[in-house]
């Protein structure tokens, strides 16, 4: 019903903001992420989603489409709410959020305050065929290598190396050979660990 609401920035909070649009003020919820893409300049447009409940209706403000369309997203999953979907937005940013549910990134997700191993599964498997379709995110690299990368990662971590430093490791390697297998990924990695 309202899609964005631009006017002049009348007060900004880590939370919310209120916008005054030709005399009428809309008090907006946002994310940390749009807090700090918003100017500290009078005039103001912010993309909005209005969610209507019996006893409110509460808009929500966000600085891109992207993000207002990932919110959207994470509404449809069962158990998200509006006040967790905007947590995940202020914990992560957008592209995080996406590239986090693209490559099914669990620990990320769950890393989010109120999130845990069962929501952050369920965010992932609802969400990752909407968002490589939508965002055009190349399914072949998320997919395609994965379990070598994962293999080869796994004996990494039984070599006793950390496991972030092996995962960049690896990355640079598959952004180079994407078709490498395990056993090349591995003797290359502890080449370069």
């Amino acid at each position: 019903m309202i899609t964005h609401i631009q006017g002049k920035l009348v007060e900004k909070n880590p939370t919310d903001v209120v916008i005054d649009c030709n005399g009428v003020g809309y008090l907006l919820n946002i994310s940390l992420h749009t807090y700090s893409q918003i100017p500290d300049q009078e005039n103001l447009k912010l993309y909005a989603y209005l969610i209507v409940r019996e006893d409110a209706h509460t808009l929500y403000g966000f600085s891109s489409v992207s993000e207002r369309e990932i919110f959207k997203l994470l509404l449809s999953v069962s158990g998200i709410g509006a006040s967790t979907a905007r947590t995940m937005l202020s914990s992560l940013t957008p592209q995080q959020v996406k590239e986090g549910i693209a490559h099914g990134d669990v620990a990320l997700i769950q890393s989010i305050k109120g999130i845990g191993a069962k929501t952050a599964a369920r965010v992932i498997l609802d969400l990752k065929d909407k968002v490589l379709k939508v965002y055009d995110i190349d399914e072949v690299s998320v997919n395609k290598n994965n379990t070598n990368k994962d293999e080869a990662l796994s004996a990494l971590e039984v070599l006793g190396f950390a496991k972030k430093q092996s995962e960049r490791v690896l990355d640079k390697l598959l952004s180079q050979q994407p078709d490498s297998n395990v056993e090349t990924l591995i003797k290359a990695a502890l080449k370069n660990l």
